[in-house]
């Protein structure tokens, strides 16, 4: 009993009015383990929001309960200004209404949740509170819950929460009646509502466990001021947190508790059948996003497709991993989405009605050994974040060409990036890994152990489990030489093979990406070197290959390159028909294909990535990226699946391969041009042994045969 989690929170009220001895009080309470700092609003001593505001920049961990007087606020402001606090401080923010008799905290209420609501572009209310026109967000980092005190009805039938005070047992005992009695009158889940109590003292602690197991109340709040004895909190956590905690597994194992808050009604109504939402762990449900959620909008989609999962999954550490596995091996007959950084060219990291793992928030870079240049870092880490962190030591690990992409997909698939010719692919620089396999057994990967499954996951590891770290051996670069050349193209099909040409004769140190449109080209290249002569030296032939309209050439980090793209919301961008080759060399009969793709119109994006180089010095057999002889990696998208493929047909012929993460089409043709025979029998094998119901059956499943809804 004693190992299951207890739903009971305990914190501390500050009543202090000098504003050091209470955030000196509330980075205490954090140290001493307690879950909530309440600031109240009061008439007399420092400001409320802005000692809450001081407080959550003192502390890591401790939720934040903001007191707020209706009547003392401006609530348009107060609701952008608490989706900014709460997105500051982590998604740890609670708002509690006091009683007001100018403005009615359930009118509060509604017109906060209001400016909550990212979905809408104005809101209008027309009330006690007036608001014209006022611009709704940020999105908060999670849904801001809101209590009240003093009207038990209106909190029963309104907020999330209700907060009391252990002053006379019995009337507080006939409060918590009345507040169900609410709830159940405004056909709400009782369970819905969280129920506070502060303490100002424990003198009779089988009481107070009575309310946990008889009134389901779910929080003790001990107030505390200057005037209180030494050790007072310490004590409290010691003699009295143990014995709460212990009553609310108990009330959780006799259903008077559910081990975390439930949902509002309106939130539940939007739920999706066939998903065990309420057996989700608590420690999951904390962080699990699903329909009707205000972070919804913002998570549902990936940045180029747009999707409706029934439940996202936000796991925190390697642990909640394995509970996540555990519920999607559950739920067999729902598409299943591992999300990293959510740029999701192929689309699938995000699916309609299913379950979808974000793995975002095991984004830490560690430096394991500064000799070695061994760098830890967690699969929802983004490339601009990594070359950032490593900028400092002189070092860069080559990625991709956009910053905004996470490590686990691009980390797993290849990594073909602007230093790709100079420096390898972005697996060739993998030590080991550590992942979560499909039965959720934590395994580690690398050359001397599971040799074989740190093989397939250079190239096919989103087949085999979730990576939740990965350890990578970095090279030592200095600044680089950064070219955006742009062209008039008279004539795509000779731009092409000149193109081809000069690029199998350009120093392995120059990587160029190559961007067609209509009678514009656009050439992106790196120079691993910051000599200026060098750089100029490298670029010029490429320069020279049709008349230039615009040209930058400048010395700079890697990191800057990497961070020169903003952050862009994921609210799928264009839902792109992505299909992608690779190439050997840029061959007349290709180049002509090409420029009638071009001009058929078919496609919005083509793009022809240079490899060769390091790349090429890697045995094919090593890795499952087995496509080292490639000299070009093409990617095209369009938005009419049957115009795309029609064109897209007539350059087939030409390839070698293809490159999973820009192929949308995952049907059992494309996995045999992804992986060569004897790579995809080896692959095989492997998934066999490692997932023999394939679970993770959503990215190029290694066989047909695992469709959904097949027997876990």
């Amino acid at each position: 009993m004693s190992r299951q989690h207890s739903p009971i929170k305990l914190g501390v009220e500050l009543a202090h009015d000098d504003v050091a001895a209470a955030v000196d009080c509330a980075v205490e309470a954090e140290r001493l383990g307690l879950d909530l700092v309440v600031v109240p609003s009061t008439s007399s001593g420092p400001d409320g929001w802005s000692l809450v505001s001081w407080i959550a920049g003192r502390t890591d961990r401790i939720g934040l309960v903001a007191g707020i007087d209706p009547a003392q606020r401006n609530l348009g402001v107060l609701g952008r200004a608490s989706t900014s606090l709460d997105r500051l401080s982590g998604g740890r923010l609670t708002l509690e209404l006091h009683p007001s008799p100018e403005i009615s905290p359930a009118e509060a209420l509604t017109v906060l949740r209001r400016m909550w609501d990212t979905s809408t572009r104005r809101v209008r209310h027309d009330g006690a509170i007036k608001l014209a026109g006022a611009e709704p967000g940020p999105l908060p980092a999670h849904d801001i819950r809101i209590w009240m005190s003093g009207d038990v009805e209106l909190a029963g039938s309104t907020a999330d929460g209700w907060h009391g005070r252990l002053d006379d047992p019995d009337q507080l005992a006939q409060n918590l009646q009345l507040l169900r009695k609410s709830a159940e009158k405004a056909d709400r889940d009782p369970h819905e509502l969280e129920r506070v109590i502060t303490l100002t003292t424990w003198d009779d602690v089988d009481a107070m466990t009575t309310l946990v197991t008889e009134h389901g109340v779910t929080a003790f709040i001990l107030r505390i001021d200057e005037n209180s004895p030494e050790g007072l909190l310490e004590r409290f956590v010691q003699e009295i947190a143990p014995r709460l905690r212990e009553a609310g597994r108990q009330a959780v194992a006799d259903g008077a508790l559910t081990p975390s808050p439930v949902r509002r009604a309106e939130i539940r109504a939007r739920r999706v059948s066939g998903i065990d939402y309420d057996g989700l762990p608590a420690h999951l449900a904390a962080n699990a996003v699903e329909p009707g959620d205000a972070l919804y909008n913002s998570i549902r989609s990936n940045y180029l497709r747009g999707g409706s999962p029934g439940l996202i999954l936000r796991p925190q550490s390697v642990s909640d991993v394995v509970d996540a596995v555990a519920f999607a091996r559950r739920h067999r007959h729902i598409p299943l989405g591992i999300r990293s950084g959510g740029h999701g060219v192929s689309g699938r990291s995000t699916n309609d009605g299913g379950l979808v793992i974000d793995v975002g928030a095991l984004n830490d870079i560690e430096v394991l050994d500064r000799d070695r240049r061994l760098v830890r870092i967690g699969p929802g880490a983004r490339w601009r974040d990594v070359a950032t962190a490593l900028q400092p030591y002189g070092w860069a690990l080559g990625s991709g060409d956009h910053g905004g992409v996470g490590v686990g997909g691009l980390a797993t698939a290849g990594g073909i990036g602007y230093l790709s010719r100079k420096h390898g692919l972005t697996i060739d620089h993998l030590q080991s890994v550590d992942m979560v396999l499909a039965d959720g057994t934590t395994v580690r990967a690398g050359r001397s152990e599971n040799p074989e499954l740190f093989w397939a996951v250079r190239g096919a590891g989103a087949n085999f489990g979730i990576v939740t770290s990965f350890e990578f051996v970095v090279d030592e670069v200095s600044d680089v030489g950064w070219a955006q050349l742009a062209f008039h193209v008279s004539d795509p099909e000779e731009f092409l093979l000149k193109f081809g040409e000069t690029v199998a004769a350009t120093p392995r140190d120059t990587t160029p990406f190559l961007i067609m449109n209509g009678s514009t080209a656009h050439v992106m290249a790196m120079v691993a070197s910051d000599d200026p002569d060098e750089i100029l030296a490298q670029l010029r032939p490429i320069a020279q290959i049709a008349p230039l309209v615009q040209q930058q050439v400048v010395i700079a980090p890697y990191a800057a390159v990497m961070n020169m793209f903003p952050e862009s919301p994921h609210q799928a961008f264009g839902e792109p028909v992505s299909r992608s080759g690779l190439v050997t060399s840029i061959t007349p009969g290709f180049a002509a294909v090409s420029a009638r793709l071009l001009d058929s119109g078919a496609v919005h994006w083509f793009q022809l990535r240079s490899m060769g180089g390091a790349i090429a010095d890697v045995e094919p057999d090593a890795t499952a990226f087995a496509h080292r002889d490639a000299a070009f990696q093409i990617t095209a998208m369009g938005s009419n699946a049957q115009r795309v493929d029609r064109e897209w047909d007539r350059l087939r012929p030409y390839f070698s391969g293809i490159y999973t993460s820009f192929e949308a089409d995952n049907s059992p043709q494309r996995l045999t041009e992804a992986f060569p025979p004897p790579t995809l029998a080896r692959l095989r094998k492997l998934k066999e042994q490692l997932d023999p119901t394939g679970l993770f059956r959503d990215n190029f499943p290694l066989t047909d045969s695992h469709s959904v809804g097949s027997p876990a």
